[in-house]
């Protein structure tokens, strides 16, 4: 489905990513792991092009893009076939949960308001909030609010969803009911591409893991090989330290 060959990107003349490239298959989930600086919220906002990438390529199913010279229409076409989950949670605070996660479908993709409602009330449903619709971000936890944004990426019905380190803003006990709603898409079928440090999650519900450091993918795998016997050094000794202070 996704496919980027030799991503670069730098800011200030300083390199970010290094030639990075990325495959993900249609209905898997890829998670993104390593260090803060690594890189990879800066690869998850070139591919939804928040950030324009210095230079590689895109594949988006049959079609193929360069990265630093894209249309304005190729990038909203493919956006409507994306969604985009934050770390913080980027809601309208006067909007209710259901308003919030209606209003792209009205005012972007021009979705008659009977219809986005419906899908809206179906996504809410899905998160496990359908009895929060009329309440406003400053009446939902934290957990809840971030619910409500995965709410907003599944109404549009996306091939595929990013998310960028979706519980980080999270208090530990909020970041379970979080996780719960992505490995309920994960089940479905959903593509998912996930910038994540939490390993059990990657672990378990990932059919494929990738370690960055420096701008640079330093390896890749199944889940599993990732996780019990890693190839390179530097990430068998990045896994063990994500244990010893997440144990």
């Amino acid at each position: 489905m996704l496919e980027v060959r030799n991503i670069q990107k730098s800011f200030g003349g300083q390199p970010v990513l290094r030639g990075v490239d990325l495959r993900v298959e249609k209905g898997r989930v890829v998670a993104i792991l390593g260090p803060s600086g690594s890189g990879k919220t800066t690869l998850l906002r070139c591919v939804n092009f928040l950030e324009t990438a210095d230079g590689g390529t895109l594949r988006f199913g049959s079609e193929r893009f360069e990265l630093a010279r894209m249309k304005k229409a190729d990038i909203l076409r493919l956006r409507r076939r994306t969604a985009f989950v934050f770390q913080g949670y980027n809601l309208f605070l006067n909007r209710t949960a259901l308003e919030n996660v209606t209003e792209g479908l009205i005012v972007a993709r021009k979705m008659p308001r009977a219809e986005a409602e419906a899908a809206g009330l179906r996504a809410l449903e899905k998160v496990g909030l359908a009895d929060r619709r009329d309440a406003y971000p400053s009446q939902l936890s934290g957990g809840q609010q971030q619910r409500v944004a995965i709410a907003r990426a599944v109404a549009a019905s996306p091939e595929i969803i990013y998310f960028d380190e979706p519980t980080s803003a999270l208090d530990p006990e909020l970041t379970g009911e979080v996780l719960s709603v992505m490995r309920s898409l994960a089940e479905d079928g959903q593509t998912l591409l996930v910038v994540t440090h939490e390993m059990g999650f990657a672990r378990t519900v990932a059919d494929r893991v990738v370690f960055m450091e420096q701008g640079q993918v330093v390896e890749e795998g199944s889940a599993e090989t990732m996780f019990t016997d890693p190839v390179q050094a530097r990430t068998r000794a990045f896994l063990a330290l994500e244990k010893e202070q997440n144990p």
